[in-house]
This record gives structure tokens, sequence and C-alpha cells, in this order.
């Protein structure tokens, strides 16, 4: 699959499935991704300074950017997505108290000046990309010096004895969790974009690669979700 061609086929999947998205997430993750999500806004809020800067990359229905908004209402937000559904389903849950500002957008080609924001994050984002080293650069491109990247993303997990129980679950069984009869093909592809995404320490690696500096990480579910953070 050539780069465009997963570009078309991420975006007619998130435009299909973006009504059901944040029950089927819940249902997948058995619940857990909330937990993993608030992680990193405990770690964000931490970081940021007062009335930082904020982009939220591949917002999709915009969990991060909102609770981000309400821990800190000082903060000014961006968040971005290609999908016009997905925008539509975040701009539904704000209460209009939080500065967020929703915008339609490319990752590879972020519509920013270069070391404009404080933080940039992307959750459950990356692995759809079609160039995951172009995205990242995109995103050092627009932090501030001193700013930090937080990825938060599903991986196969390292550990060969989990292996054999998480293909089972999420080949076999997510896709009918998630998806059902209708979307099942969509989550399908999801675990598909999962499977061919880096390995954690490819991309500990990648981020070594664009001079990303005191990288750490923070494993969940025996490394099938990994919170990065790195700075520029």
């Amino acid at each position: 699959m050539t780069k465009q061609e997963k570009s078309e086929k991420v975006y007619q999947v998130f435009e299909r499935i973006s009504g059901g998205y944040d029950a089927a997430n819940d249902r997948i993750s058995l619940g857990f991704q909330k937990r993993w999500k608030q992680v990193l806004i405990r770690r964000l809020t931490i970081d940021l300074p007062f009335c930082g800067k904020m982009l939220d990359v591949c917002c999709g229905t915009g969990d991060i950017a909102i609770a981000a908004a309400k821990a800190r209402p000082d903060l000014a937000i961006i968040g971005l997505d290609f999908s016009p559904s997905m925008l539509d389903e975040a701009r539904k849950k704000v209460t209009g108290l939080e500065k967020i500002c929703w915008k339609q957008g490319d990752a590879m080609h972020l519509p920013f000046e270069d070391n404009t924001f404080d933080a940039v994050t992307i959750s459950f984002g990356l692995r759809n990309t079609p160039d995951f080293k172009g995205a990242l650069t995109e995103m050092k491109r627009v932090l501030k010096p001193g700013g930090n990247l937080y990825c938060l993303d599903s991986f196969v997990p390292e550990q060969k004895a989990v292996l054999p129980f998480y293909r089972l679950y999420f080949q076999g069984v997510m896709p009918f969790i998630g998806g059902g009869k209708s979307h099942r093909k969509e989550y399908e592809w999801l675990w598909k974009s999962t499977e061919s995404f880096l390995r954690e320490s490819e991309l500990a690696r990648l981020l070594h690669k664009i001079r990303m500096k005191k990288i750490g990480r923070m494993r969940f579910m025996f490394g099938a979700c990994v919170l990065f953070r790195a700075m520029k």
C-alpha cells in the first residue's frame, strides 16, 4: 500500500466509524483507554507553562484536548484532525467553556509556523499516518525549543509470552467487539494498522534519530499501549 493509498484508507475508515468511536474504544480497551489518557493529561498539565499553547494532532473526537482544557483553563489549545466527521463529534462534546480551536488539517503538513507550541500531543494516531518519521518531524518543527512531544499509541507487545493472547484478542475478537456486524472491516483495518506499526523500541530509536531529547516512556497492558514523552 502506498502512502497515498494509506492516507485515503484511513480517511474513509474514520469518516465511517466516527459516531460510535468513543464507545467502541471503551469496549476494545475494556475501559482502560480512559486511564491511559488521564496519565498523559496529568503529565502534560504539570509540564506546560501558564498560558501555554498546545496542539493535539489527530485529535479525533477531542478527548485529549477537552480534558486538557478542563484541567488547565489557561491553556490555548488547537485540536487538529483530517476527518470532518471526527471533528463534528469533538464539537458535540464541548460545553463552550473550553478554549479549544478545532481545525481540519493534515498531520504530514501542519499549518503552523516553526516553534509555535509548548506541547504537541498525538494519541492513537501516529500509527495511522502514512509516514511516521515525517509526522514526528512535523510535530517537532512546530514545537518550541524545550517543548515536549507526547505520543500515546497501541503497539504489538515485544514480550513473546504475551503475543499469542494479544493476537487472539486483537485479531480475532476485537473487530467484533469494536465494530459489530456493520463496522467489522473497519476495525480489522485498525488491528492491521497496529500490526504494521513500529515496535516500541523502533519508535524510541526514531525519536533519537530526529534528535529529540530526554526520551521517556511508560508502558501499559504489557506494552500493548505505551506513552512516550520527548523534548525538543
